[in-house]
């Protein structure tokens, strides 16, 4: 399984449009990405302008359906004006999971 967890930060007050951005990023993978197995997001209880993905995918090839689906570059060209500094993403070989 290969996963990418991401770190967003957002500037105050853009806080909806990031959460209904990668919302709308999930209702998509849910929709048409069978062979993404997971898709998490969260938002930091104490900061809201945080948030986090934790995306799962069977193989190589659906993770780069994922990122190259114009679902993603929508998003990434709705978040690029409210971040706050860079979107830190590490890609990694999952080795556990609770099933």
């Amino acid at each position: 399984m290969l996963t990418i967890s991401a770190i967003i930060r957002v500037k105050p007050g853009e806080e909806e449009v990031m959460r209904g951005g990668l919302l709308t990023v999930a209702a998509h993978v849910a929709a048409n990405e069978p062979e993404t197995t997971g898709f998490f997001v969260s938002q930091d209880l104490g900061d809201p302008c945080l948030f986090t993905t934790y995306e799962r995918f069977a193989d190589q090839a659906a993770m780069d359906r994922h990122n190259g689906s114009d679902t993603v570059a929508a998003f990434f060209a709705l978040a690029k004006p409210i971040l706050d500094g860079d979107v830190v993403l590490v890609t990694a070989k999952e080795i556990s999971a609770k099933a």
